[in-house]
């Protein structure tokens, strides 16, 4: 298996100096924030996607994921919670027609750079949109979504979230064979699994073969905390073995956004923990 760290650990850096950054590292592997202030999708041109592809030619990093999850560069005067708004799911035509947009532009840019896959939330059943009416508007807005993965040929993974509609690995594997699209399949994120009640084995099982990406980090228990693989309490040992049994060969992408202030040495430190584990 390969080792990958996001990019969105080196939000207080240019991504230049973050993909220096984990190569440095030892990382074979980068997943690139498609926001603020890395590669914000209104804001992504010729002249960025030239200077990515450059430096990941110098580097010899591969693009483990294109992380399209949260838009914090789409707000000018936040709303109380703008993580993963706007969404596929929002309320406001606007918003899932603006959420659309970036998430094409991030395929275009995947392919561009080399992904074979990008990463996106289903939203939060806010107000006004209940649960039987999210999943309605979710069924017609992933539609053009997944018509643009095809014609770039990028996948897109959704990725489960502790509170938003898709909060389980089974309520997405439900949705996988509802939608029957072969590029329509998870950024598993196995620490949010555990989280939500669900063993490690199970997710994994229920996803395998259609895991574009898995996001790992360590857990204080079953907090939804982000921590450096090898301080908290997750079962590095059962993940192993059941990424074995599913013939896992992609990326483990190191998930880091709560380590801004030295990413520096919660990749160094990432690294060592998980290349004694899995290489």
């Amino acid at each position: 298996m390969k080792l990958a760290f996001s990019t969105n650990a080196y939000t207080r850096f240019p991504l230049v100096d973050a993909l220096r950054g984990i190569r440095k590292a030892g990382f074979e592997g980068v997943e690139i924030l498609a926001d603020e202030p890395h590669a914000y999708p209104p804001k992504i041109n010729a002249a960025l996607t030239d200077e990515v592809r450059r430096v990941l030619d110098e580097t010899g990093l591969a693009v483990s994921n294109i992380n399209c999850n949260c838009s914090f560069g789409y707000w000018k005067d936040a709303p109380p919670e703008p993580y993963f708004e706007p969404s596929l799911i929002s309320p406001i035509a606007k918003y899932r027609a603006d959420r659309t947009a970036m998430i094409k532009t991030t395929l275009d840019f995947a392919a561009a750079v080399g992904a074979r896959n990008i990463s996106i939330t289903s939203g939060r059943c806010i107000g006004g949109m209940p649960p039987d009416k999210a999943a309605a508007q979710f069924a017609e807005s992933i539609k053009p979504v997944l018509d643009h993965a095809d014609k770039v040929g990028v996948e897109v993974g959704i990725e489960c979230e502790p509170g938003l509609f898709l909060e389980w690995a089974s309520e997405l594997r439900e949705w996988i064979d509802r939608l029957g699209h072969p590029k329509f399949g998870a950024n598993l994120d196995i620490g949010h699994s555990v989280v939500m009640g669900e063993s490690i084995e199970d997710a994994v099982g229920l996803l395998a073969g259609r895991i574009w990406n898995l996001h790992v980090e360590d857990l204080p228990g079953r907090k939804h905390y982000h921590m450096i693989p090898g301080e908290g309490s997750f079962d590095w040992a059962t993940l192993k073995r059941s990424l074995q049994a599913a013939k896992y060969d992609r990326f483990l992408t190191v998930e880091l956004y709560t380590h801004t202030a030295e990413p520096q040495t919660a990749a160094d430190k990432s690294f060592a923990f998980l290349s004694s584990m899995f290489k």
